[in-house]
Formats: structure tokens, C-alpha cells, sequence
């Protein structure tokens, strides 16, 4: 199953047809640095247009969320300090200014909000997953339906542990477009639900699905806050959640890996 020159989905390409390990480094090359001999050899990094920076005394964010161990303290260091905030139910200054700024755009925007928010539902997961499968991406396909309804259940279990209300309970003035959300507010599994999909298939997209996927993952959540359903703090713990799970799966995977791959385990 092919797909035409220039389509984001063309850029999906699983490690196990591109090489092995020298594909997988190959495919990981967007998110390190690039590194260039400097003086004495040692390797620098590459900026955009100031001085090189020795590669030992400064790491690019990229290249620490590279690693599924960082993503996984990151995404879970989130979520407790959004929940510990959250659960006071009540809402700042800045975090009341931010979602009336979003909540209060014009209503003519509700149609293409819509179709964006379906990107962080439920159904998601099993309909990215089912496309990768039927292209021949099976690991990938594993890894989109495990992460989209494992941080959708967890996010089930954070809201009856915060408890915070929907916006409309906190903030006089919410503007509520589309059927009414219900249950609690904290944490969003739409937004969520979209950061593990899209960071399970970022190492596998080319440039241009590439930028569409770092384009939905935000939007997905600015979408609920417009809408009504959610408060910034939200969003922000179920993004942390969803880049947990999807951290948490990539250590697994490379675990079970190494075992599969391990001398005891041939035998």
C-alpha cells in the first residue's frame, strides 16, 4: 500500500524496513543535534548562525526528549504538579486569562475545531492504529492502539482522583459550543489521547508529517478549551500524561527487545 509523493503518511517508515539499529539512528537524526568537527576534533553543535557550543556542555531539548526515560520524568513531573494546582479548584489569574482568550473566540470557528478535536478522542486510537496495520506498520500499529486507550483509561482514574470541575463551574462567563461536556475537568483525555499518538509516530514521519503532527498535538487541546470542556491546566496535564504513556511503551518495547535479543534468551 503506497501513498503519493509529498502525503504526511509516506514519511511513516517502521525501523524493522530501514536497517535495524543504523535505521533507527538514521530516523531518530530530527530530533538530535547535528553534530560538526570542531577544534582538536571535538565534536560541536551546530546553531542557527551564532557561536558552536561543545556538544558536552549543552544538550538540545530535542535530543533529551529523544529519550523515552526523559520523557517519561518530564510527562510525569507535569502531572503532579498540574494536579497538585488543580485540585485546589481554583482558578489563577493568568490561567483565567489565558482560557477566556481561547474560549472567546469567534463561533464561526466551531465547524474546523470540531474535526480537529476527533484527533484526541477515543475512537482515535484504533483508527490511526488500523491505518498503520493495513500499510504494513504492525509495531507501530501497537503502539498507537496501546498508547491511545491506555492514556484514555488512566485519564479516567486522574479525574476521579483530582476532581476538579469543568470550567463552567469555576469561571462565570464560559462560553460552552457543542454538546455539554460532562464529568470532571482534570486532566483532558483528548489532549492526552493526541500527544501519545503523535509522539508514537513522530520518529517514523517525514518532514512534512512531521510538522502536521506537531501542529494537531496542541491544537487538539486549544480546541477543548475553546469549546468550554477544559481549563489550561487541563490540557497541560493530560499533554504530560499522554507523553508519559507513550514513554513508558517505547521503554517497554526496547526492553522486551533486548531480551528477545539477549544470549540466555536464543538458547
Amino acid at each position: 500500500m503506497g501513498f503519493a509523493r509529498g502525503s504526511p503518511i509516506r514519511g511513516v517508515q517502521l525501523i524493522a524496513g530501514a536497517g535495524g539499529p543504523q535505521g533507527m539512528q538514521r530516523q531518530a537524526r530530527w530530533l538530535a543535534p547535528r553534530e560538526v568537527g570542531g577544534p582538536g576534533g571535538k565534536p560541536t553543535l551546530r546553531g542557527s548562525g551564532g557561536p558552536r557550543v561543545s556538544s558536552n556542555r549543552q544538550r538540545s531539548v530535542a535530543g533529551v526528549l529523544a529519550d523515552p526515560r526523559a520523557r517519561l520524568g518530564a510527562g510525569t513531573a507535569v502531572v503532579l504538579v498540574t494536579a497538585i494546582a488543580a485540585h485546589r479548584n481554583r482558578v489563577s489569574r493568568g490561567e483565567a486569562t489565558a482560557f477566556r482568550a481561547v474560549n472567546g473566540l469567534p463561533d464561526a470557528l466551531y465547524p474546523p475545531a470540531w474535526v480537529i478535536m476527533q484527533l484526541g478522542t477515543l475512537g482515535a486510537a484504533p483508527a490511526t492504529a488500523a491505518v498503520a496495520w493495513l500499510a504494513g506498520y504492525r509495531t507501530l500499529a501497537g503502539r498507537l492502539l496501546a498508547g491511545g486507550t491506555g492514556t484514555w483509561a488512566a485519564s479516567k482514574l486522574v479525574k476521579r482522583m483530582v476532581r476538579r470541575p469543568r470550567p463552567a463551574a469555576l469561571l462565570a462567563g464560559t462560553r460552552r459550543r457543542g454538546p455539554d461536556a460532562t464529568g470532571l475537568g482534570y486532566l483532558s483525555g483528548h489532549a492526552g489521547v493526541a500527544v501519545a499518538l503523535g509522539a508514537a509516530a513522530l520518529p517514523h514521519l517525514g518532514p512534512a508529517g512531521r510538522a502536521l503532527t506537531l501542529a494537531a498535538m496542541p491544537a487538539v487541546g486549544l480546541t477543548r478549551v475553546y469549546v468550554g470542556a477544559h481549563l489550561p491546566l487541563d490540557i497541560a496535564g493530560g499533554a504530560a500524561l499522554g507523553l508519559a504513556m507513550e514513554a513508558a511503551l517505547a521503554l517497554a518495547q526496547d526492553g522486551a527487545r533486548l531480551q528477545g535479543r539477549s544470549p540466555g534468551h536464543q538458547a
